[in-house]
């Protein structure tokens, strides 16, 4: 379990993620760089951007901005992006890796997703990832919204296990059953829209485990993730909700307020299910 925002967690091929990360999905590409560079500049170590997102170019520039205000190096922070995996041929996600890493001004990622499985055409993506991998411009390679199913198919071809597996979770999508998988396989969860989309924010339940606590409903959802072990990608833009999602490491949540929260799991999704979500 974390225990900071610059703690980090280890990978299943050594390399270490930040815990909790900033995501920038809905951020336009005029607002980016200065909530990233903000970021940075705060504390936050991990940038999860993806192509489909429009904003790498402005990610890059905060990346850029925040390590200079903040006297860092590019080793210091981790970025992810993410293939659009349309029915990808492996030449294809190779262009669309080096797409990515041109709008971002970078000369490596830290971490390459395959975004979505969609109809389970991802062979020839995940096959180029592996390449890349094996090429040293990625340090570690993962999926998306991957279902039990699409990473057993995964596992039929793949010679790289994938390290993370990022994917909707939220109290009232709790995963239970993919997160044993993955963990039994040794790849970490990451949550995606772990507010709900801010959808969890007056639930009456997690109002009074927050008044129990004198914290926001916001950073008890994010601490039930942290307490077991699930790392998190939270949204915003305005630096003072920056800082209040950092604020999550000095207090606990009691066992029976851990099964009050798991007890709010209804298997409710706010984004696509992944098994009928296909974009050809």
């Amino acid at each position: 379990m974390i225990n900071s925002l610059s703690d980090t967690v280890e990978l299943n091929n050594g390399t270490r993620i930040p815990g909790l990360g900033l995501g920038v999905f809905q951020i336009s590409e005029k607002d980016t760089p200065e909530v990233v560079k903000n970021a940075i500049v705060n504390g936050y170590r991990l940038i999860d951007t993806a192509a489909i997102y429009e904003n790498e170019t402005g990610t890059g520039e905060g990346i850029k901005a925040g390590l200079k205000a903040a006297n860092l190096s590019r080793e210091d922070i981790f970025v992810t992006s993410k293939v659009w995996n349309d029915h990808l041929s492996y030449q294809e996600t190779i262009d669309a890796f080096n797409a990515s890493l041109d709008r971002l001004n970078l000369d490596y990622l830290d971490l390459y997703l395959i975004h979505w499985p969609g109809d389970s055409a991802f062979e020839e993506s995940w096959k180029a990832l592996e390449d890349l991998y094996r090429d040293g411009k990625i340090k570690a390679i993962g999926v998306s919204n991957f279902e039990i199913h699409h990473l057993d198919q995964l596992f039929t071809f793949a010679k790289v296990i994938p390290v993370i597996n990022q994917i909707e979770l939220h109290p009232r999508l709790s995963q239970v059953e993919l997160r044993q998988y993955s963990e039994s396989k040794g790849i970490k969860v990451q949550a995606w829209s772990p507010l709900m989309q801010g959808k969890l924010l007056s639930d009456p339940t997690i109002e009074a485990i927050a008044n129990n606590h004198n914290k926001s409903t916001a950073q008890v959802i994010l601490r039930w993730d942290i307490q077991q072990d699930i790392l998190i990608n939270v949204k915003s833009t305005h630096v003072d909700r920056l800082n209040s999602n950092a604020d999550v490491f000095d207090f606990e949540l009691s066992d029976e307020e851990m099964t009050q929260l798991n007890e709010l799991n209804q298997n409710l999704r706010v984004g696509p299910d992944p098994d009928t979500f296909n974009f050809k």
